[in-house]
């Protein structure tokens, strides 16, 4: 018997439905279709027209805008039951970002219409979004901050913590392993630095015994990491 979630605990844990009751899941798993990206494929474009919302079920999705100076700037990766592209299917506006398929990915998508109709019948839905949007606002505001104020060792102790939260939210235990696929490149692009600087700033949180690097994972202590993530 597969062990693989179906596509109701999909959206139950997703990041934008997980407050949902049962009935209001199902009536949004009847309205989203499957959709397969190959890894390198661009998925949507910046200024695109926007009508769909997609939830990840397997691979890893890079988020990224353009500086003015050309530079691109990855300021998060959905992963499996995240959500994304929400903002122009929410206003029906052009696209803020690009998404790039960094690996292949199986998403289902929910289209703009479906969704005005479900949020009619389910207020519910409504009140998930508005949430949802405004946890979006905070973490943009929080990394911005981290990227104009703090040193790259402190924004790298920061996202290997939420990793090591993601993985064991209690924090039962100071050892936490995560798995680990992302290149130096991505992860640069990621806290706002350049891959040099980010193999320096690893290295330095290895020597203080914060992360210990292993086969496709990281081994992060809690304790050192969050020591350093307060330091700022």
């Amino acid at each position: 018997m597969s062990n693989e979630p179906t596509l109701s605990d999909l959206i139950t844990a997703s990041n934008l439905f997980h407050d949902l009751g049962p009935e209001s899941v199902e009536a949004i798993a009847k309205q989203m279709r499957e959709v397969k990206f190959s890894s390198g494929q661009l998925i949507f474009s910046s200024g695109d027209e926007g009508r769909e919302v997609y939830l990840v079920a397997k691979g890893r999705v890079r988020l990224s805008v353009l500086t003015p100076e050309g530079r691109e700037l990855s300021f998060a990766h959905a992963t499996e039951g995240d959500m994304f592209g929400e903002i122009a299917m929410i206003d029906g506006g052009s696209r803020s970002a690009d998404a790039t398929a960094t690996t292949a990915v199986i998403a289902h998508s929910l289209n703009r219409a479906a969704f005005e109709k479900l949020a009619q019948t389910h207020p519910s839905i409504t009140q998930a979004l508005l949430k949802f949007v405004c946890s979006r606002l905070r973490e943009a505001d929080q990394q911005l901050e981290a990227i104009a104020l703090c040193p790259i060792e402190v924004r790298l102790a920061r996202f290997f913590l939420t990793a090591a939260r993601a993985r064991d939210p209690d924090m039962a235990e100071n050892q936490v392993e995560v798995q680990f696929v992302m290149s130096q490149g991505e992860l640069a692009l990621l806290i706002g630095a350049s891959r040099p600087k980010v193999n320096t700033a690893i290295s330095l949180l290895e020597s203080n015994g914060a992360l210990k690097r292993g086969n496709k994972c990281i081994i992060c202590n809690v304790e050192a990491l969050e020591d350093i993530a307060e330091s700022a």
